[in-house]
């Protein structure tokens, strides 16, 4: 069965907000094809090319895709079952007055890293395999050492509640999350603030550590692959994003520090807990603290990211 295709010719957005106009209205249980482009619109081609400052616009977001059904109160699942580069290079680079080191003198602001993808793969081994030749390798090259290539989706929402949010920062609508779980194989749920959901996203990587350190991964366009489904009047109400990457399952929270962002996640993860397994409140949070894990997402956006994670032995999806 052939997948609707949604590029970000059709459509994109540079910020998620309460009113927004879909490029496509999506059933519910539909499997589509979401092809975006880098995170910098194609601008920078070569090492010679450097960003001065962050652009007004970036991050730009195919969609948003409207799901039929979807209502203030449910719940977006977004099954992402492949992420595929679509170009030869990406690019890696810093920006002045951007990333966790951006006051170091020993570091140039701006300078830039093209990672050329190695054509040679077969698409063999899973996901970031292209199919026809563009994006067909394994891996990129940084400075002639080899990194597997990795995709993940940087930015990734829903419609806002309140207020229009840039494609650059990260809230409780989901944005610029920029957490290497939001690949193949993760399903994410994201609360439904507006009829629709209005899901958009981009800002693609071919490989990005935790924490994004140096304020990008190596940016890419992709192929993603994705089912939408609405799960409605979940008996457990969703505030911000979840995420099951099949092993774990993570609540990810994002605030303007580190330890806001964590204690968030946390209070999340204590109530999934608590209700799964019958624990008082005091138990969940002492079990948390047995078996659960924090991670770092991003430390260089406006707000910084930050997700709490509990294999699945201990915790199950609550929709």
């Amino acid at each position: 069965m052939s997948r609707e295709v949604i590029s970000h010719t059709d459509g994109h957005v540079y910020e998620f907000a309460p009113e927004m106009e879909p490029v496509y209205e999506a059933a519910d249980g539909e499997s589509l094809t979401i092809e975006t482009i880098d995170s910098l619109n194609g601008e920078i081609q070569s090492d010679d090319d450097l960003l001065d400052a962050i652009p007004e616009e970036v991050n730009a977001a195919t969609g948003p895709i409207a799901v039929e059904g979807a209502s203030p109160g449910d719940v977006l699942a977004v099954k992402i079952e492949d992420v595929r580069v679509a170009e030869d290079r990406g690019r890696v680079l810093t920006a002045p007055g951007f990333g966790l080191l951006q006051d170091d003198p020993e570091i140039e602001h701006p300078a830039t890293r093209i990672t050329e993808v190695d054509g040679e793969g077969d698409g063999s081994d899973g996901a970031g395999s292209g199919s026809d030749g563009i994006g067909g390798g394994d891996r990129i090259e940084f400075e002639g050492i080899d990194v597997p290539i990795d995709p993940v989706i940087g930015t990734i929402g829903v419609a806002t509640a309140d207020e229009a949010i840039s494609t650059l920062t990260p809230d409780d609508h989901g944005g610029n999350l920029d957490t290497t779980d939001m690949t193949a194989g993760t399903t994410a749920y994201f609360p439904v603030f507006q009829a629709g959901a209005m899901l958009a996203m981009g800002d693609s990587k071919a490989a990005m550590a935790d924490g994004e350190m140096c304020g990008t991964g190596a940016e890419i366009a992709t192929e993603i692959d994705v089912t939408l489904s609405v799960i409605e009047e979940p008996e457990v109400p969703l505030d911000r994003p979840l995420v099951d990457t099949g092993d774990a399952v993570k609540t990810v929270a994002s605030a303007e520090t580190m330890e806001e962002a964590v204690a968030i996640a946390n209070r999340d993860i204590v109530r999934l807990l608590a209700r799964d397994h019958g624990l008082s409140k005091t138990e969940a949070y002492l079990f948390s603290s047995l078996v659960g894990g924090l991670e770092i997402s991003q430390v260089v956006d406006p707000q910084v990211t930050a997700r709490n994670a509990v294999p699945s032995e201990y915790l199950s999806v609550p929709f």
